[in-house]
Order: structure tokens, then C-alpha cells, then sequence
């Protein structure tokens, strides 16, 4: 063989090699590509699904942006419904808000103004039953129970602070100052929701 015919084969061997590795790679990017997809549509539909099982409806009012009815997801927190409801005004008082408390379907939100002159609970619940939910009351609502005064309510709210929500009414007596004398006495007028 001569020198042009070996560079031919050269040539066209190359040509070959960069046409089989093109094709390769073009395969390989089209299986990632569909892999990606199968990926994204399964995790859309499972969030999809898990979002419209565990979506909760909570009224926001007070000094928010975008105050009234926004959907969020089963756990997440005040500051959640704040961000969805466009933030807060400059007049807003955060201070006066637990922004870590989790909510519950069907609770109405207020975000106190700088100017409130009094201490406005800032969660409401959707029940009209008259007893006190122990996972949401302001410390004068703990204090209409029989037998909490200040000083138990503060225990109450700091205990579900660093423990998250009450599970039953029975979990108030692991609150210090709580034992069974005095949860017999509340029993009837306390609820968890």
C-alpha cells in the first residue's frame, strides 16, 4: 500500500470512529433526557398527589400583603402562610407571633399592626364550641381555665413551643405544674385540634 491509500483508510477510519461516537452520544443524551422525564413526571405526580391530600385552607388577615384564603400544605408554619400571602406590611409586629407555629385547616391567621394597643390572639380556630384548644390559646384563654393562672399558661405555651402540637388532651400533663388533680379539673374544657 502506498502512502495515500493508507491515509485514506486513516481518514475514513476516523470519520468512522467520530460517526460512532456521535451516534453513542446521541443515544446517551436521549436515554438521559427520557430518563429525566419518567423521573420528573413520576415526583410531579407524587407531589401532585401528596399536595391535594395533605392541603390545608387557612384565612390570613392583619398587616399581610395579599390578606385571605390561601392553600398551603399539612405542616407548614406561619412564615409558610406570610410568604404565601405576599409578606407582611411595614406596620406589621412579628414580635407578638410564634412565625415557627404549625398550622391546622380551617384556622384564621391575624398578623398584629405596630399600633395594636392590645394583645390580639392571632390564631383563631373555625370551631364555635366554647372549649379551649390547648394547641392554639393565648395565655389568657389558658388562664379561663379552672385552676391555670399565669404562670401555668406560660409553662403550657412554652411546652408546645419546643414540642410542636399537643397530640390529645391527656399530653397537657407533661407540662410542669399539670398532674391528674388538676387535669381532671380542665378535662372537660379543653380540646386539641
Amino acid at each position: 500500500m502506498n502512502k495515500r491509500s493508507i491515509i485514506i483508510f486513516l481518514i475514513i477510519g476516523i470519520i468512522l470512529v467520530i460517526a460512532y461516537i456521535k451516534n453513542n452520544l446521541k443515544d446517551t443524551e436521549e436515554f438521559e433526557l427520557s430518563y429525566e422525564n419518567i423521573i420528573n413526571n413520576s415526583e410531579n405526580s407524587v407531589t401532585k398527589e401528596n399536595t391535594e391530600d395533605n392541603s390545608i385552607k387557612i384565612h390570613i388577615t392583619g398587616e399581610i400583603n395579599n390578606p385571605g384564603l390561601i392553600e398551603l400544605i399539612s405542616g407548614d408554619r406561619i412564615l409558610d402562610a406570610i410568604n404565601k400571602a405576599g409578606g407582611t406590611t411595614s406596620m406589621a409586629d412579628t414580635s407578638k407571633v410564634n412565625l415557627a407555629y404549625v398550622l391546622s385547616d380551617g384556622e384564621k391567621i391575624y398578623i398584629p399592626s405596630i399600633n395594636d394597643e392590645e394583645d390580639i390572639p392571632y390564631i383563631e380556630n373555625s370551631s364555635n364550641n366554647s372549649k379551649v384548644n390547648i394547641n392554639t390559646a393565648t395565655s389568657e384563654q389558658l388562664q379561663s381555665l379552672n385552676g391555670v393562672g399565669e404562670s401555668i399558661a406560660e409553662s403550657i405555651i412554652k411546652y408546645r413551643e419546643e414540642n410542636g402540637k399537643f397530640a390529645s388532651i391527656e399530653d397537657i400533663k407533661n407540662v410542669s405544674g399539670i398532674g391528674d388533680s388538676k387535669f381532671e379539673k380542665i378535662k372537660e374544657d379543653i380540646c386539641v385540634k
